[in-house]
């Protein structure tokens, strides 16, 4: 066994595990195994390696640290607090787990400045530093200059095996490999225990050598629990290789210095009482109450307080310098960095009259992207394989990010949805002013969810351009026609789901979304065309919903529609209001949008007297109820689509204007 460097390693070392010990018996829930495993690893890489100001955690060219495997986030806050950071106090320590405190069950970025990325479910946090390490070498590529390095700095993790076991992890770390993302290191917690007992019951493959395959520079230390000085080494021979992201297996013991539980699912996700506490404090020799940190830690963790303001004032001079030689450059660097849009970015959004020929609202929102892509140069993103059925390039681009060319910023994702998402979060948590945005289908949101529910927990701007979203999609069948989805993305908080009606509707969401930094959207496309309507408004979707066709007096019924469907409610309602009947027809672009507008502005738009009403789309009428409610109806969708021409499934479906009337029919004659 490796003898630890000094004793003051020691001493750093054994404060992050007693911290955790005694803040997760405080709190009688967490995970203690991982941080005192895992505590020589974070000491070295944090005050040998780590550039950051823990007086300024959003100073821009600091390292960014990941925790993947978020469970263990009490060695991260020991971290934060023991290096200075202001945002967790040892009062904030011996809040984990409490109500308001910074020191949350899991890191959360909008919770505790210091912490990067929201992590918690397994294999997000290093799939998201993929993307950090993506917007690294994109805006390196975009803005240093051969004398002038604004933009330099690694993405380093801690993963374990269960980030190792989710399949996003795969995807993202191969994508990572071809891209050869030399500022990705990963740090891989190899202590053969998951919750359900040693990992040799499902997981023997030899990880490095799957590493090895994607194209990884690989390293292994077998001592983990006491090598301090050689996991710094390898850090240091990983930072040298500059074409390949590196991995490095550091064999530890989970629970390293509880006498009883260490090595045992037992210490995974469970305190380990005052006994076992005790016990441990007599094992690893630590003399000092709950609580109590020694402050020889104090003075060698703290000692980054002076480094990092060291650091940020030699980049500022950097950058002072850079503004002098490339002002142009620096402008709009430093107008990124602010969060601000450029000048007259929406100039160029496209709007359309009803003589204009309809198209999809993909193609509508591929004429967006090339609209607003020369005037929003941080705009980034692609698809996950499907660009010339998501429409996504943006004209007038050529090439995509590679790793000869990261400059561009088109990103080929390949198959692999999962990545995809935690990939534009990443870009997203990089907080450089990058605007990130993927496609896919709109069925295919299943394999995202769960990165888009960390989007908008998160409280990231990223956009999703989500096309073929009904059983419009014809032949390819139920497998690829959504009928859930939609309802489903609307039940998330804090995420926007547009389904625009026409082109005019399209540019409207897409200004919204490029708007909302603090706020994803998802954009659910049709595959097939539809008509331009008369008074549909760019400006009014950020209503989320508004009249388009107006009838004289009051409405005897109101007709809700969005997306391809909208058209059905246009031509319906001009047939009823030829028989006599009065007849409005409300788009709804947004339900997220218009259940946020002022309850004058909703009663104007749907007047609660008026209770005939009825819904038409092409989804799971589910969440419409509120709108319908017991007078009103809905043509919907409560069965899986078909394969057949797409024509053909919507008029099987009742998707057709005969169907509209005759239903509009029956609530006016009830």
């Amino acid at each position: 066994m490796v003898a630890l460097t000094t004793s003051l390693d020691t001493l750093c070392i054994n404060s992050i595990r007693m911290l955790a010990v005694d803040a997760i018996n405080k709190s009688k829930s967490g995970h203690p195994g991982l941080p005192m495993g895992c505590a020589p690893m974070g000491y070295a890489l944090w005050d040998k390696h780590l550039r950051h100001n823990p007086k300024n955690p959003k100073w821009f060219n600091r390292d960014r640290f990941v925790l993947s495997a978020g469970h263990g986030c009490m060695l991260l806050y020991a971290l934060l607090h023991l290096t200075g950071y202001d945002s967790v106090t040892i009062e904030d320590i011996k809040e984990f787990r409490q109500w308001g405190a910074k020191t949350p069950g899991h890191p959360e970025t909008f919770e505790t400045p210091g912490v990067e990325v929201t992590a918690g479910p397994l294999g997000a946090g290093i799939s998201n530093a993929v993307g950090l390490a993506i917007a690294e070498a994109h805006l390196s590529a975009k803005f240093n200059k051969s004398d002038a390095k604004v933009v330099d700095h690694y993405t380093y993790v801690i993963m374990g095996d269960g980030c190792n076991q989710e399949g996003i992890s795969s995807e993202a770390c191969s994508l990572a490999g071809h891209l050869k993302l030399g500022k990705l290191i990963a740090l891989y917690d190899d202590n053969h225990i998951t919750i359900d007992g040693r990992t040799d019951v499902s997981f023997t493959e030899d990880v490095l050598k799957r590493y090895e395959a994607y194209g990884w520079h690989v390293q292994e230390i077998p001592e983990g629990n006491t090598d301090v000085e050689g996991i710094a080494q390898a850090i240091e021979k990983a930072k040298s290789v500059t074409d390949k992201p590196s991995i490095i297996k550091v064999t530890t013991t989970i629970g390293y210095g509880s006498p009883n539980k260490s090595d045992t699912a037992g210490i995974h996700g469970a305190p380990l009482g005052e006994e076992e506490a005790e016990l441990t404090r007599k094992q690893l020799g630590w003399s000092y109450k709950p609580f109590e940190v020694p402050q020889d830690a104090y003075d060698q963790y703290r000692q980054a307080i002076q480094k990092g303001a060291q650091l940020e004032e030699q980049w500022n001079q950097t950058l002072a310098a850079y503004k002098e030689k490339y002002p142009n450059e620096a402008s709009q660097f430093e107008r990124m960095l602010r969060g601000e849009l450029p000048q007259g970015w929406d100039k160029d959004l496209p709007t359309y009259t009803a003589d204009d020929k309809g198209v999809a609202t993909r193609k509508h929102s591929q004429i967006c992207l090339g609209a607003l892509g020369p005037n929003i140069p941080e705009l980034i993103g692609g698809s996950a394989d499907l660009t010339h059925s998501n429409y996504t390039d943006i004209k007038g681009e050529t090439g995509s990010f590679q790793y000869d060319s990261p400059e561009k910023r088109y990103l080929h994702f390949g198959v692999r949805e999962h990545a995809m998402a935690a990939i534009l979060n990443g870009i997203a948590y990089h907080d450089s002013g990058l605007i990130p945005y993927g496609g896919t289908f709109l069925v295919f949101a299943d394999y995202m969810r769960g990165s888009m529910r960390l989007s908008a927990l998160s409280e990231l701007g990223v956009i999703y351009v989500l096309t073929h979203d009904s059983i419009g999609v014809g032949e390819d069948g139920p497998t690829h026609q959504p009928i859930e989805t939609i309802p489903s993305l609307r039940a998330m908080p804090n995420m926007m789901v547009f389904r625009p009606g026409d082109g005019n509707e399209t540019s409207g969401a897409y200004k919204v979304a490029i708007k909302n930094r603090k706020r994803p959207s998802s954009l659910c496309l049709s595959r097939q065309g539809m008509a331009n309507q008369q008074n549909s408004s760019v400006e009014k979707v950020a209503l989320g919903g508004y009249v388009l066709e107006e009838c004289d007096g009051t409405p005897e019924l109101i007709l809700i529609g969005t997306g391809t469907e909208l058209d059905l409610c246009v031509k319906a309602a001009k047939k009823l209001t030829s028989e006599g009947k009065k007849v409005r027809v409300v788009s709804m672009p947004c339900v997220e949008l218009f259940e946020e507008q002022s309850e004058s502005y909703k009663e104007e738009v749907l007047p609660s007297n008026i209770r005939k009403r009825l819904v038409v789309e092409a989804a799971e009428s589910f969440g419409w109820h509120k709108y319908i409610g017991l007078d009103g109806d809905s043509v919907t969708m409560n069965s899986f689509g078909a394969s057949a021409p797409g024509g053909l499934c919507m008029e099987k479906f009742g998707f057709t204007v005969e169907n509209v009337i005759e239903k509009s029919r029956n609530l006016l004659n009830k």
